[in-house]
């Protein structure tokens, strides 16, 4: 199974081919269990009458016949399970990992639709119960159907107008087991559904809890929270009550055969078509085909629980992958890091341009100001320039290349960003600075010295083993970023993306982080988001957005010198400064 493989009921019947030693030696142990029930229903059929006629000395010999065949049996049963599991196991997992990978690749714009909590419980429940359903089918659903067509088989060859009489129950049982089942499919999606926005609200609501308490709104997330168990239980117990529905129905049906079944064979028996022991025989067969069929009413539920997995599993599967790169893209190791946007435009709806025929020019080295207000397109650009997203008019150059022509990973491998938002996973200091990228210690070293870090990490417990609680829990603010600085200059790449990365810290921790980012912009083309115009004086170039058109460019004195927008902004800014 691959990225390209729609995850289908079709495509996981053919990922078992490469286990094919398993399934062989586990089926080899399945035949051997399917063919000890007929011979124990041949041993039920001639125990009886040795006991009705009180002949000690058989009934033991058949019960240690019985005893060996059962043992037998069991052993084959073990082997078969744990021999089985092993491709159902794998494929499950195979499942989840081509997902996740599927999910690094989807396309940006569709990924910040998708939900976190509900990604995280189609990956982990949904995952789950469509691996359940694979282990079930190969494991219990496979060997009951080989156990009914044998026992069904060696009824058939005691008699076969009895087995007819007796078949004509089954096609009952098997229309209301499917009409049952198809309620229970509809049941479940509606189920997965709720629990799935369940594990949203709680992934959001763990996230903002400190906000939560800060506004005194515990009351109010509690009864959203509520709200949303509410609804999970009574599509849950909606669920159980069609699941419950069919042992009571199916049940009866069972019983209302069995006694069915000895009516007729008394009638056989009283006309010498069949003696005692052929019909205690073929009514020990019978009693074997009810705990299989229980199996497979149960597992026929639980494919229909699978099927609402596998289809939200497919639906992450059918998300827009990012675009792969052109047939023959042009290969650069190094960049000189010019810049050029070339009447680039670029809407996420159609009809709703966020960025009109931008044409910006960036030589080597420059530090260029992107400012502007919410919304002008200025993360755009830094998206553009990643190529998480593609123009739809216009071209950009990077080293006179136009990067929709070569090889993305090169492209990102010599631009790093640094969010205002910093996102650390948890792990060491130094598994946080590398981030999956191969570099030694002195190299991590090296770049933590040049975002001003290493000193606070010598000062760690572990230095650089040191680990980073979930969400970065255990370091300032500043700690962080400068952490974040380290893992943006490792590699030494050519152009940096600033996104105000000082913006939330405080003054003491803002001047830690600065001189590290002063130290990891020397010799780099660098493009700052810039939302505090302070920080806009030393860029040798500022350009202003508005509602996704350059209005203003220059550097600091040239347009504090015009009456434009961005004389208007510092002006408002100054102001609110000499107000605190």
């Amino acid at each position: 199974m691959n990225l390209n493989t729609e995850i289908s009921s079709k495509k996981i019947v053919r990922s078992l081919i490469p286990y094919s030693r398993e399934l062989f030696l586990g089926g080899s142990f399945m035949i051997l269990y399917v063919i000890c029930w007929p011979i124990l229903a041949w041993l039920a059929g001639i125990l009886i009458p040795a006991i009705g006629n009180g002949n000690i000395q058989e009934v033991l010999k058949i019960i240690s016949m019985a005893l060996i065949i059962f043992l037998i049996q069991k052993i084959a049963q073990y082997i078969q399970d744990t021999i089985l599991a092993i491709p159902a196991l794998k494929i499950s997992q195979r499942i989840r990992q081509d997902l996740f990978r599927k999910i690094q690749f989807i396309e940006i714009q569709s990924l910040e639709k998708l939900s976190s909590g509900d990604l995280t419980y189609r990956l982990t429940e949904d995952a789950d119960r469509v691996g359940e359903v694979i282990y079930k089918t190969i494991q219990d659903t496979t060997p009951c159907i080989f156990q009914l067509i044998a026992v069904i088989g060696y009824m058939f060859y005691i008699d076969i107008k009895l087995s007819l009489s007796t078949l004509l129950l089954a096609p009952i049982i098997t229309l209301l087991v499917g009409k049952l089942g198809e309620k229970v499919l509809l049941t479940e999606e509606k189920s997965q559904e709720k629990i799935s926005n369940l594990a949203s609200l709680l992934a959001e609501s763990i996230q903002v809890l400190p906000l939560i308490r800060a506004y005194g709104a515990e009351n109010w997330l509690q009864n959203k929270f509520n709200k949303q168990v509410k609804y999970h239980r009574h599509a849950k117990y909606k669920a159980i009550k069609q699941v419950a529905l069919q042992h009571p129905v199916v049940g009866f049906i069972e019983a209302f055969g069995i006694l069915i079944v000895l009516a007729i064979g008394a009638l056989r028996i009283s006309v010498g078509a069949i003696d005692a022991g052929g019909f205690s025989s073929f009514f020990a067969a019978l009693l074997m085909l009810i705990d299989p069929i229980s199996h497979l009413t149960t597992n026929f539920n639980e494919l229909q629980q699978g099927k609402a997995s596998l289809k939200r599993l497919k639906e992450i599967e059918n998300q827009p992958r990012e675009s792969n790169d052109k047939l023959h893209p042009v290969s650069i190791n190094d960049l000189d890091s010019g810049i050029i946007f070339n009447n680039v435009c670029f809407s996420y709806e159609d009809n709703d341009n966020v960025l009109k025929n931008i044409d910006i020019k960036i030589d080597p080295g420059d530090k260029v100001a992107l400012v502007g207000p919410s919304g002008a397109g200025k993360s755009t650009i830094f998206s553009l320039l990643l190529k998480f997203i593609s123009p739809q008019i216009g071209k950009i150059f990077i080293n006179g290349n136009n990067i929709n022509e070569t090889i993305t990973s090169q492209i990102r491998s010599q631009i790093a960003i640094v969010p205002q938002k910093v996102n650390i996973l948890s792990g060491s200091i130094i598994d946080s600075i590398k981030f999956g990228r191969k570099y030694s210690l002195d190299e991590v070293i090296e770049a933590a010295k040049t975002a001003n870090a290493h000193e606070f990490i010598m000062s760690m417990p572990n230095k650089y083993n040191t680990h980073i609680e979930e969400r970065g829990a255990n370091l300032s603010g500043g700690q962080l970023q400068r952490i974040s600085i380290a893992r943006a200059v490792l590699g030494n790449p050519s152009i940096l993306l600033l996104d105000e990365a000082t913006s939330a810290l405080d003054a003491e921790s803002e001047r830690s982080v600065q001189m590290g980012l002063n130290q990891a912009m020397k010799n780099r083309t660098v493009l700052i988001i810039a939302h505090r115009l302070s920080t806009t004086q030393e860029a040798d170039k500022i350009i202003l957005l508005e509602n996704g058109c350059i209005t203003e460019t220059g550097k600091h004195d040239e347009l504090m010198r015009k009456t434009g927008k961005y004389r208007e902004l510092c002006e408002k800014q100054f102001i609110r400064d000499l107000k605190e």
